[in-house]
């Protein structure tokens, strides 16, 4: 029986001792265009915080215009449309991917080279705005690790 409240005692100083989730954006980078002219893509996770929300946009000073984009599959033919904001479930995680969600950087600044980093921020609907640094890749490379 003595074992019972300290049990409960180490269960309550374990939840107290938890960081709540914060909202976050890791392992940003940018795809070149193949063809220059053509607009690059950026790529990233979002980590969710204690509360949902949602991302609005992303903004750089390396491009002109910048949009979020989403491919899907459409009858076994990739398709890629616009879309205007993104869902962040609390604690969840986004991604931000080849294939998938992704950032269409218009009119990218002939200054951006491979090797650099560029910054890229992110507005959220709760009012938090995250800036990142994002590596930079050639067209046929690798993403960063």
């Amino acid at each position: 029986m003595r074992a019972i409240p300290g049990i409960v005692a180490l269960a309550l100083l374990v939840g107290a001792c938890q960081q709540p989730a914060e909202l976050k954006v890791e392992d940003a980078w940018v795809r070149l265009p193949a063809v220059a002219g053509r607009p690059g893509a950026a790529y990233f996770t979002i980590q969710g915080g204690d509360t949902p929300d949602t991302l609005l946009a992303v903004a750089t000073r390396a491009a002109l215009r910048v949009e979020l984009h989403e491919t899907s599959d459409q009858n076994g033919l990739k398709a890629m449309r616009p879309i205007r904001d993104v869902a962040i479930p609390a604690a969840g995680t986004v991604a931000f991917a080849p294939g998938g969600k992704h950032v269409m950087l218009f009119d990218l600044g002939p200054n951006v080279k491979a090797g650099e980093r560029i910054p890229l921020a992110l507005s959220f609907a709760g009012g938090k705005r995250l800036e990142v640094q994002a590596m930079v890749v050639g067209a046929g490379e690798m993403p960063p690790k």
